[in-house]
């Protein structure tokens, strides 16, 4: 894993390389492959994006990805297994008081699903997120019916929360809490 920290506490320029995959920044090359990944129905009713996504919307994205990135508010990287044709996304945004939490989020386009891709890139920014950003907590916010981000949160070591469901604008569904272990596990390390 490799970062340049900005004044944001975001890094300038991030790749990360684990887990069989790269994540990396998207470009304006990858406008195209955007619009062939996010249209899609599965990624209109459990996403924010809403389809058609086309060119404009695929524009529109990257540059609000780029001023989110640019305000230390968000990371959205595209998945890849090359380092070049993205496959589909992961957004890390800060959550909390002091910016010392994390809410991951992603989508796999409908031609690369059922290979792990969603489970191994959160896997792989969940431990940047812990290890690099020193984020005391990371977080996945699902609708209950969803039930293959469910097994994405479960295979990649998250747990559903007793929190109440919050509804949040852009979503079609309340969505649940699931929350990573890595925290308990990094104050029982502390405590020892």
């Amino acid at each position: 894993m490799t970062a340049d920290n900005t004044p944001t506490g975001l890094p300038a320029d991030i790749r990360l390389d684990g887990f069989g995959l790269v994540l990396r920044e998207w470009t304006a090359d990858d406008l195209p492959v955007m619009v062939e990944l996010f249209d899609d129905p599965q990624v209109d009713h459990w996403t924010p994006l809403r389809s058609p996504f086309d060119l404009a919307a695929a524009h529109a994205y990257l540059e609000k990805a780029h001023h989110n990135r640019i305000q230390g508010r968000r990371l959205q990287l595209a998945i890849t297994t090359d380092g070049y044709e993205p496959r589909g996304e992961i957004l890390l945004a800060r959550t909390g008081d002091h910016g010392r939490g994390a809410e991951l989020a992603y989508a796999v386009g409908r031609q690369h699903r059922r290979q792990r891709l969603a489970t191994r890139a959160v896997q792989l920014i969940t431990t940047y997120a812990y290890d690099v950003l020193a984020m005391e907590q990371v977080i996945l916010r699902i609708a209950q019916r969803n039930q293959a981000s469910a097994a994405v949160a479960r295979s990649a070591g998250f747990e559903l929360t007793d929190s109440e469901p919050i509804t949040r604008e852009g979503s079609l569904h309340p969505l649940h809490t699931w929350r990573h272990p890595g925290d308990d596990q990094a104050a029982a390390d502390t405590i020892s």
